[in-house]
């Protein structure tokens, strides 16, 4: 009996941590195909904030909205009242939707914008489900490739279409940037972006460790790996397809690129960052104290001044 009980108490410990393990690793995989954070807002106010956005301020000239279905998804167009050299495409980013991303529009005051959800998740969330995975950038990016060839289609040159990602946004951008380079029908404008995460395993792992490393730090690379391969059985997908550095490998991208990089950032490493920032034959790299989608804040005006100077060297 007490032999028992004393095997019993030294595995005590062993359990206990696959039990962490079991329970972190469910609840990250839970959190990669389904962010708990993210709540789409109701259809009456998002219809206000783009009345709002129509009407234009602080040198923002506003415009006219109008909406196409493109296969099974909504986009969004705002046309300026000028004529407009381009349009922007915004990309939202993780737990976030069409809604949240549409006031960057205003950082574009010269070019029209379009918008989407990835997926459609925002109406299939309003009308009860079933709500489709995030796919951490696979098949959204692909999402991103068709709104591309629709407005190629409706009239405006891939040279006059401009991307704007952040956080997984910006994943999803490149992604689609890389396919879009490899059909070889040339480079787009340009592409905006901060904060890209490495990878579905990358940002499980981080996800994990926290803002500091915790005492279960050294549990954060086997979790993080097994909550991306479950999260890619939940949404079917391979998580290797989500890896920026590997899908980038071997390309030059054509397009110029803009990219805010967050220094202190632990869920999009600034290594990784510089990696694929490196990717593109003509770019530039801005550099600031802070995590990303912090650097507008930490920036000030000189945020928005960075973009429209790339805009009007990219729009001449």
């Amino acid at each position: 009996m007490k032999r028992a009980i004393g095997i019993s108490l030294s595995l005590a410990p062993l359990l206990g941590t696959a039990g962490f393990m079991a329970w972190k690793t469910r609840a990250v995989a839970r959190e990669l195909v389904d962010p708990p954070f993210y709540r789409p807002q109701p259809l009456a106010r998002v219809q206000g904030t783009y009345e709002d956005l129509a009407k234009g301020q602080d040198g923002d000239p506003g415009g006219r909205w109008s909406h196409e279905e493109v296969d099974g998804l909504q986009l969004w167009r705002l046309a300026r009242p000028a004529p407009s050299p381009g349009v922007v495409l915004l990309l939202h980013g993780f737990g976030d939707d069409r809604w949240g991303t549409s006031p960057a529009l205003k950082w574009f005051p010269r070019l029209d914008a379009a918008i989407f959800t990835y997926r459609r998740r925002d109406d299939a969330m309003r009308q009860g489900g079933p709500v489709p995975a995030v796919t951490f950038g696979v098949l959204e990016s692909r999402d991103v490739v068709r709104m591309v060839h629709h407005l190629e289609a409706s009239g405006v040159p891939r040279r006059r279409i401009l991307l704007l990602g952040r956080s997984l946004g910006a994943s999803v951008g490149l992604l689609a940037l890389a396919e879009l380079e490899r059909e070889g029908k040339g480079p787009l404008a340009g592409i905006i972006w901060e904060g890209a995460p490495a990878s579905s395993r990358s940002f499980a792992e981080r996800l994990v460790r926290g803002p500091e490393d915790r005492w279960w730090h050294v549990l954060a690379p086997p979790i993080g790996a097994a909550a991306a391969f479950a999260a890619g059985h939940l949404g079917r997908y391979r998580p290797e397809d989500t890896d920026l550095v590997q899908r980038l490998d071997h390309l030059q991208l054509a397009t110029p690129s803009l990219c805010f990089l967050a220094t202190q950032d632990r869920l999009a490493p600034p290594a990784v960052q510089r990696v694929l920032a490196a990717k593109f034959q003509t770019g530039q790299v801005v550099e600031v104290s802070t995590w990303h989608l912090h650097c507008a804040d930490v920036l000030g005006p000189d945020y928005a001044a960075t973009i429209r100077t790339a805009v009007d060297r990219w729009f001449p």
